[in-house]
């Protein structure tokens, strides 16, 4: 008892020296930032001065001079401005710091060392400047990669000048609240597992924090992987995929200087707003910048301009209603998205100067200067390079040939109307083209090099007919995106160095040949789940073809069979819906048994969801989401229980609310977790389909703590094959 007495009172006395630590240089950040503040209105002040005195005349040589002067002010400003903003984000770094300095702590004994270094761990670093003595070191430190790999005995890690090898004598853990030490504890693998377990047991927050204190073995290897040009992850439901993916920006944020990577370097792919919602909390939470993040549809419209497109959601809404229209609009983009078509589609960027560029006699002061078949032969000239260089080149070329080196500032205008004439056949416009490839199926055909058969007509009939009609659906803007990119390319990207893909399962093969051509100098690293692929079929040959696209000299596969979402209960309950048990390790966490309602009429559904949600509520959940299989099904469910419940409807621009009761359908869900979760249209009149079960399985593993199935009459329950 006393020894414990004792080791506390010097544990609270490293707390308080640490925390003094850090409160000196809070201070010191913001003095610094007050006088960066005073600086840059000083260098305003002069600057102001100096316009208002000396620019007089900007065609005077000596306000020219001036005007040079002013632009070092600018400079100076914009220069002062970044590090201000730098002292700022000191400034939050340490007042989270301070709050809690540090999680966790090893003593390791380094190999031919007498004596153990305590090394505590913290989400950030801390450094005493007098003595350059490291009081804590940020997680994503090489040292710090052992609390995460090894328990108690032998143990290394991987430095920058090769492996580091040493033996853990101790592995404690604290929590520490608002500065105060409120308990620790020496860990080996029951105690690890049992606080784990107890964190997982509490509510889940609206967004989705970060797990530097419980990473696990598994996620810190792929965290820290430093070696794969292109890093695939399939995961299980609940197994950390998405915490993994953000962590890992982190410290690829961190790692090295020369290697680490700025904000602006990285890009996450979501799979919907609302998931990027979710996830935006995380890396500031960790101290770093947000990454830049998108969605799909964000490059779909970037390479499409103005151009109106059917979003995503509204496809995924058509695929899952599972109605009259739902079986084209899914045969439809599996033809368009496979290597079948992709052929087509190159076949026909090849012909497209052959026969879809209307080409006209370039006239100029009366005479010929550049005729149809000498245009088209110049660009027919160099197959090899992109079209779009080509006739940019073209374009030049004439203007060349009439005017010269421009010498005369009135050939000025003359020069600007025929650029725009050729401009009429250089700039191509891609919904045009797709249109075009479309308007004939003897032409199609012949593309094609084989008759059209039934399915493939009916394809071709729908496309057209949407086409001619101005609708442009979602997979046909997809190929307008890919036709764009191969004829002009895409170089808003080029600065991105690491693509995350979350979700991979639910993008096609054509998707990542886009990927590659939009991000020629990024590495990957790709996460899915082949059980929660929506709308189309797939298996784990998915990540073989990645790799044959994206061409990445090193690429590994990493699979992550842990489940921590879920309790045991719910996620033996979600498996019936899987054709072929994964292999899953789950954590083992037990609690309630899912609930199953079956109601005799929809007014009957609609009192048992209202009771299931109050219930919930008197339990203490503070996320409870009520998923349907389509928007529509949602719209409709509110529209009859909006006045009972307080509840929020999730679209696909996103979860505005904080916390509470959110309705949404199951595409919107992928990603999320709640505490509680109520699939309130879980009859057979919804799930009759094979393809319908997947949707159940996403629905119900985004629970984390209790599970309902309410349905108007009898429940889907697929293993015992009572639904086909």
């Amino acid at each position: 008892m006393e020894d414990k007495q004792l080791e506390t009172a010097v544990e609270e006395q490293y707390l308080q020296k640490t925390i003094d630590i850090a409160k000196q240089q809070l201070d010191q950040a913001k003095n610094a930032a007050e006088e960066k503040k005073l600086g840059i209105a000083k260098i305003k002040r002069e600057a102001r001065e100096n316009a208002a005195h000396s620019i007089t005349n900007l065609y005077d040589a000596d306000d020219f001079e001036a005007l040079a002067e002013l632009s070092q002010y600018t400079n100076a400003v914009n220069e002062g401005i970044l590090d201000y903003e730098e002292e700022k984000r000191k400034i939050s770094r340490l007042e989270h710091f301070i709050q809690c300095p540090y999680f966790a702590r090893i003593d390791f004994q380094f190999e031919d060392e007498q004596e153990a270094e305590k090394i505590y761990i913290g989400r950030s670093s801390l450094t005493q400047r007098a003595t350059g003595d490291i009081y804590v070191y940020d997680w994503r430190s090489p040292i710090a990669s052992v609390f995460y790999r090894f328990m108690s005995g032998k143990a290394y890690y991987d430095a920058p000048n090769g492996k580091i090898e040493g033996t853990v004598n101790l592995k404690r853990q604290y929590e520490i609240k608002e500065s105060q030490l409120q308990y620790f504890f020496d860990m080996d693998m029951n105690v690890s597992d049992e606080i784990l377990r107890q964190m997982l047991s509490q509510n889940t927050s609206p967004k989705m924090k970060a797990i530097v204190e419980t990473i696990q073995k598994e996620q810190d290897i792929v965290i820290r992987d430093m070696e794969n040009d292109l890093l695939m992850v399939q995961g299980v439901a609940g197994s950390g995929k998405t915490s993994i993916a953000l962590h890992r920006a982190a410290y690829l944020m961190y790692q090295g200087l020369q290697t680490k990577l700025p904000a602006n370097s990285i890009l996450i792919l979501s799979p919907n707003n609302a998931f990027e919602q979710y996830i935006s909390d995380v890396l500031p939470e960790l101290g770093e910048e947000n990454v830049n993040s998108a969605v799909f549809e964000d490059l779909l419209a970037n390479m499409l301009k103005d151009r109106q497109f059917q979003a995503k959601h509204d496809f995924l809404e058509q695929i899952v209603a599972d109605d009259e229209d739902s079986e084209i609009v899914k045969q439809s983009m599996e033809y368009k998205m496979s290597d079948c078509f992709r052929n087509i589609l190159d076949r026909f960027l090849a012909d497209i100067p052959l026969q879809w560029i209307a080409f006209h006699d370039i006239y100029y002061d009366g005479a010929c200067v550049a005729d149809v078949q000498l245009m088209r032969e110049w660009v027919l000239q160099r197959p090899d390079a992109p079209l779009g260089v080509r006739l940019k080149q073209l374009e030049d070329y004439v203007l060349e040939q009439v005017f010269g080196t421009m010498k005369k500032k009135q050939d000025a205008e003359d020069r600007n109307r025929l650029k725009q004439e050729i401009q009429h056949f250089t700039q191509l416009d891609v919904v045009s083209l797709v249109r075009n490839l479309f308007l004939d199926k003897s032409y199609f055909e012949r593309l094609a090099g084989t008759k059209t058969d039934a399915q493939t007509g009916k394809i071709w009939k729908y496309t057209r007919e949407n086409l001619q009609a101005g609708r442009l659906q979602y997979d046909d803007a997809i190929i307008a995106a890919y036709l764009y990119l191969k004829i002009y390319g895409v170089d808003d990207y080029r600065n991105i160095r690491q693509v995350v893909i979350d979700e991979a399962q639910d993008y096609y093969l054509l998707q990542y040949e886009m990927f590659g051509l939009l991000f020629p100098n990024a590495k990957f690293t790709i996460l899915g789940d082949m059980n929660q692929t929506l709308a189309k079929k797939e298996d784990l040959s998915l990540y073989e073809n990645i790799q044959d696209i994206l061409g990445k000299k090193k690429a590994s596969l990493i699979t992550l069979d842990k489940s921590f979402r879920c309790t045991n209960e719910i996620l033996n309950f979600s498996l019936q819906y899987i054709d072929k048990k994964p292999q899953i390790d789950s954590f083992n966490r037990s609690g309630e048994q899912p609930k199953t309602i079956a109601a005799d009429s929809y007014q009957a559904l609609q009192d048992a969801l209202v009771q299931e949600v109050n219930l919930c509520k008197e339990k203490g959940y503070q996320t409870i989401c009520l998923i349907c299989k389509t928007m529509k099904n949602a719209e409709r469910l509110l529209k009859h229980i909006e006045k009972k419940l307080d509840i929020y409807l999730v679209t696909d621009s996103g979860m505005e609310s904080a916390q509470g009761t959110f309705l949404m359908p199951v595409y919107l869900s992928k990603g999320l977790e709640f505490d509680a979760v109520i699939v309130c249209d879980a009859d057979t009149k919804n799930y009759k389909s094979k393809e319908d079960k997947k949707l159940l399985y996403v629905e119900c593993t985004r629970a984390l703590h209790r599970l309902t199935l309410i349905g108007e009459g009898e429940i889907a329950a697929y293993r015992a094959g009572n639904n086909y």
